[in-house]
């Protein structure tokens, strides 16, 4: 690594002396200067000091970019464009089109994303691997957001020039954000269509109105090294990742249900002996981070008194500038049960639910992650419960949430992301058929954070439920006895653990279950924990919503190269862990507690939460799985001390698995061992099962015969997308955790 970058400025004091595009000189203290100007000719001029005397001198902490050169070279000419590949949303198709929308319509809160240097790339990251390396000068010194700016940003001068178009464009510009990366600015339709060459419309999407971009947006081509895009022209939002409980009936079972309480996770997952041991996530702080408020507060009361927890430190922030969302119904019950089940596996954590509105054109979780950024002294640890198929999302925004859980992890915080609930087919949330292909979120494919997938218990597929589970349950209704073998969470009639239960050979062709009366009554779905490889998270799909085109991945990081199980494919693979996200197929499902009313007949999940808890709300989801992994996360920061946090523990997770798993995989750590399992394995290795689902059409579809086929890597053979293995898989990732073991590991 660079003598320049090992020696960070810390203490950044000197004004930087620059020039307006328009030859005005004066001093800027860290501030961006926005004027009304209306320049005929742009004029790129170059400081009179050198580019060495600049970074010998010049020490400012809001100066962005100071040891970046220029990358601008030429002025911006509308009339000189290029375009922005991939940054239109596929539901904005000629058969939604209900006309072009007033000029006047307030497109508010837009984020335009910057790129950062490739030099200053490529140092940061030797940083970051520094940063999360145990003996290195630079293990745990984490960076401001003024100081990646500073430090690794594009040069001031860019950010300037790219300012003072918008500001001639009209619009205004309402902040540039320090780590350099983002700038926030508002203004109308009609700018938008005079700026970047796109007509907003309205759109009708199955009955529901929306607005959006018809085509990808255009930027000067002067400035095509410096701006990714516009991050989000439109106002689809992302999904949440919860599935509410359902009361399956199989041929071969009955109707009990051991549902999941917080005193069973503990047991499951050996919380039980870290809380004995006195850590409990105290001094921590998780941050959920969420588009709306809880429905009701006392709902996180109700929810923790019932089943023993303490009382909790929570608070509901909305950092910055940002908007108070108020209660966005349904969304509502995601972040009650985001912040039920952190504060289950953390009880003594400090719970944050982190919320702004959505604007007419950003989710207001990624304006309230910048914004928490911005601010400083952030949570360590945040979870993220929402998703968006890479192609869908669209390259702009795909690189807005790599940059944001960059910039999150060179600060010190650990991102905890729900991988979908979809199997393979996240660009088919919530759809009976898979149709898209095999795809994965882009809120969950980055580098930069810790994806978590979904698993079931298998004791009802093997016949085990009184192994593992008491008759009663205790005081805070505890009845889990012990670790229970694990399988991918599959809702879907192309399971193979199913559709043999079912008494099918085959899930896939005329005579297998998914073209069944049973299968296509009741299994149709796409139901099931997420995971497979990046593969839209830049390029343009030339098929809407499918990996095609200039599509590509991001690459692989280096952590996760080498363990068993992973393939060679060049590529960003999720999930990286997974704990249980069923909801109800084989018995199993978590309760919370979820009072909202007015949600009746929405499948929204809400009910009293009086009685006992088998009477409240129901649900499965990888939803679950991320704030859980959060608040281990929490365990881990707590007992080791990590006061400013671990930035992505991912590096660590895969170097305790490549010790666990070998070469060949570990049979003492193989979760199938159920209750038998090794007691010093820090991950269960799951083996058993697959997380495949039903699909039609040509992408990625494997059918023979029949209506139905299963999602495939193959159109002509059954090579299902996907199943488990020894070691890592697109099933479950690395598998799931014995918390106890991963706190105390030594690695960290």
């Amino acid at each position: 690594m660079s003598p320049l970058v090992l020696g960070r400025i810390t203490d950044l004091r000197t004004p930087l002396l620059t020039n307006t595009p328009w030859g005005e000189t004066h001093v800027r203290f860290g501030s961006v200067r926005h004027g009304g100007h209306r320049a005929a000719k742009f004029v790129l001029t170059v400081l009179a000091m050198s580019v060495a005397s600049m970074y010998a001198n010049s020490s400012h902490a809001g100066t962005l970019g100071m040891l970046s050169k220029p990358q601008i070279t030429q002025s911006p000419n509308n009339n000189d464009r290029t375009m922005l590949a991939g940054n239109t949303s596929p539901f904005a198709t000629a058969s939604n089109d209900q006309g072009r929308v007033a000029d006047t319509t307030t497109m508010d809160h837009m984020l335009l994303q910057l790129k950062r240097p490739a030099d200053r790339e490529q140092a940061l990251q030797a940083l970051m691997q520094q940063q999360v390396t145990k003996g290195s000068p630079n293990y745990h010194q984490w960076l401001t957001n003024a100081q990646l700016g500073a430090e690794y940003g594009p040069s001031q001068m860019d950010v300037d020039a790219i300012t003072s178009w918008l500001t001639a464009q009209g619009f205004t510009v309402n902040r540039v954000y320090g780590n350099g990366m983002t700038i926030d600015f508002s203004g109308t339709a009609g700018q938008v269509r005079q700026a970047f060459a796109t007509e907003i419309h309205h759109l009708n999407v199955k009955g529901e109105s929306h607005i959006g971009n018809m085509s990808d947006p255009q930027i000067p081509a002067a400035f095509a090294g410096v701006v990714d895009g516009v991050v989000s022209l439109n106002d689809f939002r992302p999904h949440t990742n919860k599935k509410e409980h359902v009361d399956y009936t199989f041929t071969e079972s009955g109707s009990t249900f051991q549902a999941v309480t917080p005193a069973d996770l503990a047991k499951i997952y050996n919380l039980t002996s870290v809380f004995n041991a006195g850590v409990t996530g105290t001094g921590e702080t998780i941050a959920l981070i969420e588009d709306t408020n809880v429905y009701s507060t006392s709902d996180i009361t109700t929810f923790r008194s019932t089943f023993g927890l303490p009382t909790a430190t929570f608070s509901q922030v909305h950092p910055e500038s940002c908007t108070n969302p108020g209660d966005v119904v349904g969304n509502d019950g995601e972040a009650e049960l985001d912040v039920e089940y952190a504060g289950a596996a953390a009880p003594g954590a400090t719970l944050e639910l982190v919320s702004c509105k959505d604007t007419s054109t950003t989710f207001g979780g990624l304006i309230a992650m910048e914004d928490l950024l911005e601010a400083g002294s952030a949570p360590t640890i945040w979870s993220v419960s929402y998703g968006e198929c890479e192609a869908e999302n669209g390259a702009t925004q795909n690189a807005a949430y790599s940059s944001t859980y960059e910039s999150a992890a060179a600060e010190g915080i650990s991102v905890f992301v729900s991988s979908g609930d979809e199997g393979a087919a996240s660009c088919d949330a919530d759809q009976a058929n898979a149709t898209h292909g095999i795809a994965v979120s882009g809120f969950a494919s980055t580098p930069y954070n810790v994806a978590v997938g979904g698993t079931d218990f298998g004791d009802t597929y093997a016949g085990t439920n009184s192994t593992y589970w008491s008759s009663t349950n205790s005081s805070t209704y505890e009845s889990a006895l012990s670790y229970i073998n694990e399988i991918p969470w599959n809702d879907s009639c192309a399971g193979v653990l199913l559709s043999s239960k079912e008494g099918y050979s085959t899930p896939y062709g005329s005579t297998g279950f998914c073209n069944s009366s049973t299968g296509k009554a009741d299994f149709l779905t796409t139901g099931s924990g997420s995971g497979g490889p990046s593969g839209c998270a830049t390029g343009k799909a030339s098929t809407s919503g499918v990996v095609s085109g200039t599509c590509a991945g991001w690459p692989k990081p280096s952590w996760q190269s080498g363990l068993v199980g992973n393939p060679s494919d060049g590529v960003r693979d999720i999930p990286d862990v997974s704990l249980f996200a069923a909801n109800g197929l084989w018995g199993h499902y978590y309760v919370y507690c979820y009072s909202n009313s007015s949600t009746a007949g929405k499948n929204d999940g809400s009910e009293p939460c009086t009685g006992a808890p088998s009477g409240w709300s129901g649900a499965g989801g990888t939803s679950f799985a991320s704030p859980i992994m959060a608040g281990i996360q929490a365990l881990v920061d707590q007992h080791n001390g990590f006061t400013t946090g671990a930035g992505n523990p991912d590096s660590v997770y895969y170097s305790l698995a490549n010790t666990e798993y070998g070469a060949s995989g570990s049979s003492t750590c193989n979760s199938s061992n159920g209750n038998a399992v090794g007691t010093s394995c820090i991950f269960y290795d799951i083996t058993q099962g697959d997380m495949d689902v039903n699909c039609t059409g040509t992408h990625s579809c494997y059918k023979p015969s029949g209506t139905y086929g299963v999602l495939s890597t193959s159109t002509s053979a059954y090579d299902k997308a996907y199943g488990t293995g020894t070691g890592w898989d697109f099933a479950t990732g690395i598998g799931s955790v014995n918390a106890y073991n991963l706190v105390y590991a030594s690695a960290w």
